[in-house]
Order: structure tokens, then sequence, then C-alpha cells
């Protein structure tokens, strides 16, 4: 363990001695969303293959770079890209940058995703806060619990942070911004999912589906700190019809196209918190 955390606290170390100020909030950006980092102001770009122990992104639309700079008038740190656990890497490799940015001082982390619409009133574009998730990847704590971090079991009843969601309903109502809620299942990938897959899992009460941010959420829950999540629906999967097939590129279209709306709601969350 002690090897581990020698490593978290390098990666920590070189970040600390690139970025500007004292950043408290961190936002990780998903397939297609990484146009909202060209909204920081004062950029420190520092590619994630300087980073020691870092992996590389290797997934069209994830950039891989981290991000320090000013958005919403706060100093942020952003990841433009994330590492997936479909991408052969481990639970450990994929949430390594969250336990690097609680060294650094984070206390408040925005996760952003694409993800299929299994809520049938969901339409591409929409934007849903997540209000909860159902994991269905390997538990990124499983092992020796690591000390320095958090405890052995963390309470994950309330992992989306219930101000930051309100925070967020009130500017979506003040900008005239419509947005759904719901719960967002985490697979592993990288096929997309069966109809069948869709359609057990809205049983289940899953409204959106993805693969990426619940690892992410557990171990910044288990580091005690404060989460709020969005995902983008960048497709529908709960009708099939005969020509329908789920595309890589259109989901990074769909999810450019609602980066902007995006990038209004956590400019003025951060500005807020």
């Amino acid at each position: 363990m002690e090897e581990v955390n020698k490593q978290y606290r390098e990666a920590a170390a070189y970040l600390a001695s690139r970025i500007t100020g004292n950043p408290e909030i961190a936002i990780i950006l998903g397939s297609g969303l990484g146009s909202l980092a060209d909204q920081i102001e004062h950029p420190v770009v520092i590619p994630y293959s300087e980073i020691p122990h870092f992996v590389h992104s290797t997934v069209a639309g994830h950039q891989g770079n981290f991000i320090s700079g000013t958005l919403g008038g706060k100093q942020v740190l952003a990841m433009q890209g994330r590492f997936h656990y479909y991408e052969g890497y481990t639970m450990h490799q994929v949430t390594f940058p969250v336990r690097v940015m609680k060294l650094l001082g984070i206390t408040c982390l925005l996760v952003s995703n694409a993800a299929g619409g299994i809520n049938t009133t969901f339409k591409v574009g929409d934007l849903m806060i997540i209000r909860d998730h159902i994991c269905m990847v390997p538990n990124p704590l499983i092992g020796s619990n690591n000390d320095l971090f958090g405890p052995r079991f963390p309470d994950m009843t309330r992992a989306y942070d219930r101000e930051l969601i309100c925070l967020v309903e009130e500017i979506a109502e003040e900008q005239n911004i419509s947005l759904k809620k719901g719960v967002y299942v985490g697979l592993t990938g990288p096929s997309y999912e069966t109809p069948a897959e869709y359609a057990f899992y809205g049983k289940a009460g899953g409204d959106a589906i993805g693969m990426s941010t619940v690892s992410e959420v557990i171990v910044a829950r288990h580091a005690d700190i404060r989460v709020f999540g969005m995902s983008v629906i960048t497709n529908e999967g709960y009708h099939f019809a005969d020509d329908f097939v789920n595309d890589g590129e259109d989901v990074i279209k769909a999810a450019n196209e609602a980066a902007g709306i995006m990038t209004t709601i956590f400019k003025e969350l951060i500005s807020r918190i």
C-alpha cells in the first residue's frame, strides 16, 4: 500500500508544481465534452503523458490533458478525457486521478458523461442530472482498504450531493434550461447494450446507461469529496427500428452539440459553490 501511496504523492507533487492557485473544484469531462475546457481562462495544459504514473486515454473524444485555470470565477482543475475499464486498465488505474485530486486539496468533483437514454421520455441532446447510480462494474475499493483516503465501508446513500443538485435545478430554472433527472447505470462496455439489456436496466430503475463515472464517484465519496454528475443523452436506447444502430461517432456529435449548455450550467454552479 505504501508503494501505491507513493505513486499518488508523486503524481500530486508534479501537478502541484504546474497548476495555478489552490483549486478545490475539479471536473471530469466525458466523451465529446472536452470543449468545456476551452472556456477555462488562463489555462495551464498538462498532458497525461507527462504526469508520473498516469496512463493514457485511448478513446476518441478524450484529449488526454489536465487543465488548470479559472472557470466561473474560481480556480479549477479539469480532466479533458478520462480512463475506462474497457481500455484494459485496472480499476486502480481508472480511478488513480481522483485520489491524486484529493491529495491536491480537491473537495468537490463535477463529473460528466455521454449516455444512452433508457427512460422513454428522454431525447437525444437532453441533459440529465444524476441523482443516483447502479454500479455494474467491479467496485474500485475491492482489496485492502487505503486508510489514507477513507473508511473500509463508505456510505453511498447520498453519492450525488443534494445541495449541488438543488443549485443546478435553481440555475436551470433561472436560465430556462430544461433538465432531466435520473439514475445512471454504469457498465463495462465496450460493446453497446442490446435491446434486452436496455429493457432490463430500465426495469431495474435505470434512466440512462454508459461506460464510465460510477467507479470515479465511488472513489471520490470514499475520500469524502462532494460529487455532482450530469449525463448528455446521446442516443435513445428504448426503441430499435430496423435500421437503428448505436454509433460512436454519433455519440460524440450529440455530446458536442450539448456541451455549450452544460458549460453554462457548470460555470454558474462553480461560481456558487
